[in-house]
């Protein structure tokens, strides 16, 4: 591989870690756009996963006395029903479908949680499970599991500590669930782009790092929304490769 490509892509790896660790999710979103000038779709999703499920680990465990846990019971075993749902899918479908069905779901799931904004609309909580499970399907499919889950999360948690432990642990559940199915299918792949998964997951980690000099400074608000901005321009460029 391309040494400079590789560096540069490291870069990000650690730029969209810290900056996940207060929004709470997109680091799929801005590490697998990247990834994609390497491999294929379905290598992208199990390579970005790896360093996904490494990233909440850690984030977790400097995070972990801020852990919501009755959130956690409310989201957690349909996040993994939903994941396993979504990783079996995501071995079946071809890359370039696969492609649009993620570009369009980036595209949506801003516009929905802008609205709820604006509007004002609380998502009753009696919904909690369908977002679990779609948070955790769309995370097993394609990664980007975040978005979808912090539409349903950030209202239940407003101090921003609980929120970020809690989306961890979330991320975490997911990610241990997704990763042996897609080990399953993609062994030779993770093994062969080894020398790219290795930087990217050290850059991550300590990305986790700056993210909490992040958490501790800045408002979420702010790299919320520069995060969902980053989540369109991925799915327009993921559509616009599938087309």
């Amino acid at each position: 591989m391309d040494f400079l490509i590789i560096l540069i892509i490291t870069l990000g790896a650690f730029v969209a870690a810290a900056l996940t660790v207060p929004a709470g999710f997109g680091l799929s979103t801005m590490l697998t756009p990247l990834v994609l000038f390497l491999v294929g779709p379905h290598e992208a999703v199990a390579i970005v996963a790896v360093i996904h499920g490494a990233h909440n680990g850690w984030k977790l465990f400097i995070l972990k006395e801020h852990v919501d846990f009755e959130a956690f019971k409310r989201y957690g075993i349909w996040l993994v029903i939903g994941a396993i749902g979504g990783a079996l899918l995501q071995s079946q479908v071809p890359q370039d479908p696969l492609l649009l069905i993620i570009g369009i779901f980036l595209i949506i799931l801003p516009i929905l949680t802008m609205s709820e904004g604006w509007t004002g609309y609380r998502i009753p909580e009696a919904n909690d499970r369908i977002g679990g499970f779609g948070s955790g399907f769309m995370g097993g499919l394609s990664g980007h599991q975040g978005a979808l889950r912090a539409m349903f999360l950030k209202r239940r948690l407003s101090d921003k500590m609980s929120y970020a432990a809690t989306a961890s642990i979330l991320a975490l559940c997911v990610d241990l669930t997704r990763i042996p199915v897609y080990i399953i299918f993609n062994e030779t792949q993770i093994i062969e782009n080894f020398s790219l998964l290795f930087p990217l997951t050290i850059s991550a980690l300590l990305g986790v790092q700056a993210g909490k000099l992040f958490l501790q400074r800045l408002k979420s608000d702010t790299i919320h929304f520069t995060i969902m901005i980053g989540i369109v321009a991925s799915g327009i460029y993921y559509i616009f490769e599938a087309l």
